[in-house]
């Protein structure tokens, strides 16, 4: 998918789930552009570095060990803290002060690892927001969710989907009918930006009734930068998801989806039992992929006509997604 904008966004990207990166194990990723390593020290503190070591170039991810709070290369030993400095060169009694790996922030909550980039490197300008700490009047505790890893999580890789492209979907109320089937137009009640967030109520007209003001279910949306959208449901549906997409070069993303789904009253576990697994897919699961058949094949429009009655939010959402663009695209044109 060409875009007019950069791959490189600023902001909060997720990386996977929490279950995924056990104690003591580093493994590799690959996030705008760049080889990374990924390790659980000793301490249970998760952390992300760039992948390579500075010796030799040998990819830390793959093999790696991990020694205290530090990573150790697998070609010749090196090991690199946690702040990126070297902190042992074998047969020596030195390390080297000039060397270092570039530090990638790491915010983990809920079960869902994120991670902050900034082209140059920046520090995070902003903190991530904890999922359960919005929409305080909707839903429960976290505690009265089962669990969203692995059951109603799902991850596609290298999709050809900008993360703008992603949160457009948003203030697009007329795609619900064509692409999922609905019988009921969803309106969009509400939205306002505030810095670094957009935020929407999306509410779908309750077709039994003769009010057309009464909603039979409302989605509260916060989108945290361009990284992804935290949503909880109100009404005939109760349940909290995130949806979040982040890229991998500047071609294509990763795309994660999370659903925490209200517990039975009788539940002592978080581990969903068989008919909530299936009702959760049937029902919920599937509806992002069917978005995805679109955005596979979409080409961006940079001057659409708009509906009138999405295009005041439609437009505000892309005139605040230009703030996350720190640094200007790659011609890809030659």
């Amino acid at each position: 998918m060409k875009v007019p904008f950069t791959w490189k966004v600023t902001g909060w990207f997720m990386v996977g789930w929490s279950a995924e990166f056990p104690l003591g194990e580093a493994r590799p990723l690959r996030y705008f552009g760049e080889d990374l390593v990924a390790y659980r020290g000793e301490d249970g503190e998760l952390h992300i570095l760039t992948g390579h070591c500075r010796h030799l170039g040998a990819h830390i991810g793959h093999g790696g060990k991990v020694v205290g709070d530090c990573v150790e290369c697998p070609f010749h030993g090196w090991r690199w803290g946690p702040d990126g400095t070297n902190r042992r060169i074998p047969g020596e009694s030195r390390t080297n002060r000039g060397l270092r790996l570039r530090v990638y922030p790491v915010n983990e909550q809920n079960g869902c690892v994120f991670m902050w980039h900034q082209p140059e490197g920046a520090p995070p300008q902003w903190d991530m927001p904890d999922i359960f700490d919005l929409f305080p009047s909707v839903g429960t505790a976290p505690t009265g969710y089962y669990r969203p890893y692995p059951e109603f999580s799902r991850k596609t890789e290298r999709e050809p989907v900008h993360p703008q492209v992603a949160l457009e979907n948003g203030p697009d109320s007329l795609h619900f009918e064509y692409v999922h089937g609905a019988t009921v137009t969803p309106r969009m009640l509400d939205w306002s930006e505030d810095g670094h967030t957009w935020s929407f109520l999306t509410g779908w007209p309750d077709a039994r009734s003769a009010d057309p003001d009464k909603m039979a279910m409302k989605i509260h949306a916060h989108m945290f930068g361009l990284g992804g959208s935290i949503s909880a449901f109100e009404g005939s549906a109760k349940h909290r998801l995130i949806f979040a997409t982040t890229p991998v070069d500047d071609e294509c993303s990763d795309m994660f989806y999370s659903i925490w789904w209200p517990r039975n009253p009788d539940a002592e576990s978080d581990v969903p039992p068989p008919e909530v697994i299936e009702r959760v897919e049937r029902q919920f699961l599937v509806t992002v992929w069917e978005d995805l058949s679109i955005w596979r094949y979409q080409k961006y429009v940079e001057h659409p006509p708009l509906s009138p009655r999405d295009v005041k939010p439609y437009l505000s959402l892309r005139k605040w997604a230009q703030q996350f663009y720190d640094v200007p695209p790659v011609d890809t044109s030659a």
